[in-house]
């Protein structure tokens, strides 16, 4: 009979163990899909300065797209959590479909070769961008499943981890297409 209480108490110990270490290789999991995006928007952000750059010429309100794109790798740069990173890299987007609709309006510009040139960087880097981001969620999803089923969420309760965040677009304006007025 005490064979038995011993076989269960050891084989609920290694359950434990195996949950406890499965819970830390989905949060590591977490943390490195955020290290992804984090990298893809940071080459996003030394991109963008040349990209302004080349289309200087050919935007009157150059010099406050520059300045929006300044403020806002500061504060990526000083940002906190993942939901104010994910705020500005909403805002930076915004100043991206700007600088693009610009780009539109002007052959020359569009014919430029450095303008292509950066502007196919950009492209493959919104791609990684995305293709990130949709890790990250993924990796969030298996994360925060993990925390939430039984038993599991036994052990995740007992050494508090906590649930992530998704990353989302939270500004509906982010969402739509801008639009370029010259006349201002």
């Amino acid at each position: 009979m005490w064979w038995i209480l011993l076989v269960i108490i050891v084989l609920i110990i290694l359950w434990a163990i195996s949950a406890y270490n499965s819970l830390v290789r989905k949060k590591l999991k977490v943390e490195n899909a955020w290290g992804q995006i984090d990298v893809q928007l940071q080459r996003r952000f030394d991109l963008i300065p040349n990209l302004v750059n080349c289309v200087k010429g050919y935007m009157a309100h150059e010099e406050e797209v520059l300045a929006k794109v300044t403020e806002l790798r500061t504060a990526w740069a000083n940002a906190g959590s993942i939901n104010d990173k994910v705020d500005i890299d909403n805002q930076l987007s915004g100043a991206l479909k700007t600088i693009m609709a610009v780009s539109e309006n002007y052959p020359d510009l569009k014919a430029n070769q450095n303008f292509s040139e950066l502007q196919e960087e950009l492209r493959n880097t919104e791609n990684k961008i995305s293709y990130s981001r949709q890790f990250y969620n993924d990796s969030v999803t298996m994360y925060n499943t993990a925390l939430a089923v039984f038993p599991t969420s036994i052990i995740a309760s007992m050494f508090a981890f906590k649930s992530q965040t998704l990353f989302a677009v939270t500004d509906d304006t982010a969402r739509q297409n801008v639009k370029v007025d010259f006349d201002k």
